[in-house]
């Protein structure tokens, strides 16, 4: 059965910058890939590739059909959401609001109002900050907010860059359980951008540690979690 995410041989960059240089690499349905490495290894150029961000050669192939080259507006209502640094919520707008603007492209209305249930469920600090507007929230919330409006797209595969980037450690363990939540109940894939590199391999299933553009290491995440020669040259714990 082929991978609901499926990258063959990807390059992209910014103008005449080459920042990918022939990625290959996977995510399963209600699986999690992580990718990892220093700064400026391509991580986030990678999210940006799939989510058709940027312009790209090579094979992006979702729940079996090519990707590559298409608008990222189709590619999110093919069903990838993509939550991106710095969060992307709406400040002026109340955390109710863009739960709204999360879900206005979809027409189940029955349905909307059950996910709204769920992401308070998942997120009861949203829940509680209802009427509040978002640039009020704490950095946790905001990041909360960030990944529930994304969900409420009812996405196949959810892109997640670097979530817990400038958070207390508890905000942080918090946001991966949730997370965790998050692939076992909903059946999403996520493909993962973190630097916290123990967190990303604890949640993940699969990984890829990439350096200036290229693929160094690859495999389970469990197996590299566990290779004290690979944590110490690439992860630095």
């Amino acid at each position: 059965m082929p991978a609901l995410l499926e990258v063959r041989g990807l390059k992209a960059g910014y103008g005449p910058t080459h920042v990918l240089h022939g990625l290959d690499f996977d995510v399963d349905a209600g699986g999690v890939t992580a990718l990892l490495g220093a700064n400026g290894a391509g991580k986030t150029t990678s999210l940006r590739a799939v989510s058709g961000m940027i312009r790209t050669e090579g094979e992006i192939r979702f729940q079996g059909e090519s990707i590559a080259g298409q608008a990222t507006e189709a590619i999110a209502q093919r069903g990838i959401a993509h939550v991106p640094d710095g969060r992307g919520t709406f400040m002026e707008l109340t955390v109710e609001e863009n739960f709204r603007l999360g879900a206005y492209v979809r027409t189940d209305k029955a349905d909307v109002q059950r996910d709204f249930e769920r992401m308070w469920e998942w997120f009861p600090r949203l829940r509680q900050r209802w009427r509040q507007q978002a640039g009020t929230l704490s950095g946790g919330e905001q990041q909360m907010l960030a990944i529930a409006r994304a969900l409420l797209l009812k996405p196949r595969l959810l892109l997640l860059d670097e979530p817990s980037f400038g958070l207390a450690p508890l905000i942080v363990q918090e946001i991966f359980a949730i997370m965790r939540r998050i692939r076992e109940e909903s059946g999403a894939g996520i493909l993962l951008v973190e630097q916290n590199a123990n967190l990303a391999l604890e949640l993940a299933d699969r990984a890829y540690l990439l350096e200036t553009g290229r693929i160094v290491v690859s495999g389970l995440a469990a197996e590299i979690r566990q290779d004290e020669s690979i944590r110490r040259s690439y992860l630095g714990y």
